[in-house]
């Protein structure tokens, strides 16, 4: 995995590499996106994905960085979470859908939802789709990150469940969605790095990492955060246990699907912000 040089602060930019054919990453993390009480700072986490799209599409500020990926035209689904122990975090969205509006894209034409996409009207009619969620592990996929999150799309999500959820790069295809994903988050902030059955959580398994992936490309933000996963499980559990149970997902998303990189030789990570247990 390529590695490109960080920031050390908001405002504070190296030199944007040259030009490349892999897929970019940018991983992005500041101390002070949570307090001493995990509450979100929601002005830090506006400044963490200003700086961390600008960087990922390679312009001077975030506004001119969301008028590439959207249109004032466009109609855009804004796909969350809502698990109730580790939810896409409100001051993540907001500060999403604050650019999508300084772009000029209409209130009325942005919607944010998680069990309803399949009728919520601005997700039927939706020309762009931002893929949000927390990261976290998942008894059948391994991981639940950017190409799970689309899971509600299908018409019965039980369907992808065996074989470790290998065919969720499916959900990508769906006429819903197939060309629509402009930006995908995978929200780092606080992940879960251990659980047992479908909805099991401890808070002893979540950590404070304090972070945000952004890219693009969902299977190379997922294959960015598998990586972190695997460290802090190896750190916590052991070696044996460094894996969770069988992601293979992520990798079928790039090899049967097309629809991103899991190669970590193919993605270009660029690492910006608070580098203590950085894990990568």
């Amino acid at each position: 995995m390529a590695v490109a040089g960080a920031s050390l602060g908001f405002g504070q930019e190296t030199a944007l590499p040259p030009a490349t054919a892999k897929t970019r990453v940018v991983l992005i993390r500041h101390q002070a996106a949570l307090d001493e009480n995990s509450k979100v700072d929601e002005s830090v986490i506006q400044n963490m994905l200003d700086e961390a799209v600008a960087r990922l599409m390679g312009e001077p500020d975030a506004p001119a960085a969301f008028r590439r990926l959207v249109r004032p035209e466009d109609v855009v689904g804004i796909k969350s979470n809502v698990w109730s122990y580790l939810p896409t975090p409100a001051e993540v969205e907001r500060s999403i859908k604050r650019r999508l509006l300084e772009a000029g894209v209409k209130e009325e034409n942005i919607a944010v939802d998680d069990h309803s996409v399949r009728d919520n009207p601005v997700f039927i009619k939706s020309t762009a789709l931002i893929n949000v969620r927390p990261m976290r592990t998942h008894y059948l996929a391994g991981m639940s990150g950017c190409i799970k999150n689309y899971i509600m799309f299908a018409e019965y999500q039980p369907a992808l469940h065996p074989d470790s959820c290998a065919d969720l790069g499916s959900t990508f295809l769906l006429p819903q969605v197939k060309g629509k994903t402009r930006l995908n988050v995978l929200c780092v902030l606080t992940p879960q790095f251990y659980g047992r059955g479908p909805h099991n959580f401890n808070r002893r398994y979540v950590w404070n990492y304090k972070g945000l992936i952004v890219g693009r490309d969902p299977v190379a933000v997922d294959t960015v955060g598998l990586s972190i996963l695997k460290a802090k499980r190896r750190i916590e559990l052991g070696p044996a246990q460094e894996v969770p149970p069988v992601p293979k997902h992520i990798r079928l998303a790039d090899t049967k699907f097309g629809i991103g990189t899991s190669d970590p030789d193919k993605i270009e990570l660029i690492k910006l912000g608070w580098a203590e247990d950085i894990l990568i």
